[in-house]
C-alpha cells in the first residue's frame, strides 16, 4: 500500500475505536432489514426460472412480477412498480405524483421546498414550466412541519383544503442545510393527516433512505414511496431504473401513466434487468450499511478537521447523505476534486463546475461511478451556493470510504 493511503491509518483506526458502538448500531439494523429482504424472497419462492428477462411487449414477465412482490413485501406496500423504464428518482417521483394528482387538485409539500430537480416538475421554476403540474393544472403549495415542536401541532385543519389531494413528504434533507425527515416523524405526520383527512394520500419521495432504518415509510402508514434504483435499493448492481411502491390501487395508476392506459403493470420488456435487480435489492441492506460507516466516519473525521457536519457522526441518521458546509466556494470544489481522485472510474478527471438539467444553479459533482448518477456509489457534489454546503454518500464497500477520506484528510485534516 502506498504511503499517501497508509499516512492516515493510525488516525482512521482511533477513530473507528471512538465509534464503535455507532457502528454496531448499524451492523444490527443491516441484520433485521437482510432478515426482512430474505424472508420476502423465499415467502415468494424466487427461482432462477425468475432470473430472466422478457422481449418485445413484455407480457407475462414473471421475473418482473415476482420482483415487484419482493419490492412490495420488503418495503411494506401492497403492490409496487419497479421498471428499467424509469430513469431516474425524480421520473419515478413525478409518475407518481402525474398519477394521483388531476387539474384542479393541489399538492401540498410539507417539509419546506422539495429538492432541485423537482422545482421543475411541481412548477415552482422555469419559464412557464412546460409539462409540470401547475403548467396541467395542478395547484401546489409548500409548507415545513420542521417549524413545529411535533407534526401533532401543525395546523392541519387549515393547511388541509378541500382541493388537497397529496400530501408529500421528502425524507432526504436535498440541497439543504436542515435535517432530514425521520421514520417516527413520517408516522406522526401520517396520523396527524388521516386524522384530520382520512382520504388524504401521503406520498413520500424515499431517495437515499432505505434500509437506513428498520422500517420504510410505508411500514407506518404512508400510502406511496419513490425513489432510484441506482440509490439504496440496487445495492450498487442495478445499472438503472426507478420503483413506486404502495396502495395496490395507486400503483395501477402510476403505472398506467408511465405505459398506458388500459395496460399499466402488464408490460415493458425487462431484457437482461431481473437479476440484477434481483441480486441487488438483495445486497442492498448490507451495501447501505457500508455506505453508513464510510459517512459515519467521514463525519467524525471532518468535525475534528474543523468541518461543520449534519447529521453529527452520533445522531441518528435515516438517509445517507453526509453534509459538510464549507462556507467557501474553493473549499467545496477541493472536497468534490479530492473524493473524484479517490474513486476507481475516471480518477485522473477533474470535476468543474457546470450547468446541470433539472439545477438552478451551477452544480459540481464527483462521481467516478460505475453507472452514471450512481449515489449508492461512493459520490459527492454540491451547489455553487452559499454556505457551499457539500453533499456526500454512497459507497458499495466500507474499505473505500476510508480510502476516501484519507484523500479528503490530504486537503482538509492536516
Amino acid at each position: 500500500m502506498s504511503e499517501f493511503w497508509t499516512r492516515h491509518l493510525e488516525t482512521l483506526s482511533q477513530l473507528e475505536r471512538e465509534l464503535a458502538s455507532v457502528f454496531q448500531g448499524i451492523e444490527e439494523r443491516a441484520f433485521i432489514n437482510q432478515a426482512r429482504v430474505l424472508q420476502a424472497f423465499q415467502d415468494h419462492r424466487i427461482g432462477e426460472h425468475h432470473l430472466q428477462g422478457s422481449y418485445g411487449y413484455g407480457h407475462d414477465d414473471l421475473g418482473r412480477e415476482a420482483l415487484e412482490a419482493v419490492f412490495a413485501q420488503a418495503l411494506g406496500g401492497e403492490a409496487a412498480l419497479v421498471r428499467p423504464h424509469l430513469a431516474s428518482g425524480t421520473h419515478a417521483i413525478a409518475s407518481a405524483l402525474f398519477g394521483c394528482l388531476r387539474p384542479g387538485q393541489e399538492l401540498l409539500f410539507v417539509t419546506g421546498h422539495p429538492y432541485d430537480t423537482l422545482e421543475e416538475v411541481v412548477g415552482v421554476r422555469g419559464e412557464g414550466n412546460p409539462g409540470s403540474l401547475m403548467d396541467w393544472g395542478v395547484k401546489y403549495r409548500e409548507v415545513d412541519i420542521r417549524d413545529f415542536a411535533s407534526p401533532a401541532e401543525a395546523p392541519w385543519e387549515e393547511w388541509l383544503r378541500p382541493e388537497t389531494t397529496v400530501v408529500q413528504i421528502q425524507r432526504s434533507r436535498g440541497y439543504n442545510w436542515r435535517s432530514s425527515i425521520p421514520i417516527a416523524q413520517i408516522a406522526e405526520i401520517v396520523k396527524a393527516v388521516k386524522a384530520c383527512r382520512p382520504d388524504m394520500i401521503v406520498f413520500v419521495d424515499n431517495c437515499y433512505g432505505e434500509f437506513v432504518e428498520e422500517r420504510e415509510p410505508c411500514h407506518v402508514g404512508a400510502d406511496l414511496i419513490a425513489g432510484s434504483l441506482i440509490k439504496n435499493p440496487g445495492g450498487g448492481l442495478v445499472p438503472c431504473g426507478g420503483y413506486v411502491c404502495g396502495r395496490e390501487d395507486l400503483i395501477e395508476k402510476v403505472a398506467c401513466r408511465v405505459f398506458a392506459p388500459g395496460m399499466g403493470r402488464e408490460l415493458g420488456a425487462t431484457l437482461g434487468f431481473n437479476r440484477l435487480a434481483f441480486q441487488g435489492f438483495f445486497l442492498a441492506p448490507h451495501v447501505v450499511s457500508q455506505s453508513l460507516k464510510g459517512a459515519v466516519l467521514t463525519a467524525h473525521a471532518l468535525a475534528k478537521a474543523g468541518i461543520q457536519v449534519s447529521p453529527a457522526a452520533d445522531e441518528p441518521r435515516t438517509d445517507i447523505i453526509q453534509a459538510l458546509r464549507f462556507e467557501e466556494r474553493d473549499k467545496l470544489v477541493a472536497f468534490c476534486r479530492a473524493i473524484q481522485q479517490a474513486c476507481p472510474i475516471d480518477a485522473y478527471v477533474t470535476p468543474e463546475p457546470a450547468a446541470s438539467p433539472g439545477y438552478g444553479d451551477e452544480v459540481i459533482m464527483a462521481a467516478g461511478t460505475f453507472a452514471e448518477g450512481s449515489t449508492i456509489e461512493l459520490s459527492a457534489d454540491g451547489p455553487l451556493r452559499p454556505p457551499y454546503v457539500g453533499y456526500l454518500q454512497g459507497g458499495l464497500a466500507y474499505a473505500h470510504n476510508k480510502l476516501a477520506l484519507a484523500s479528503l484528510l490530504n486537503h482538509f485534516g492536516g
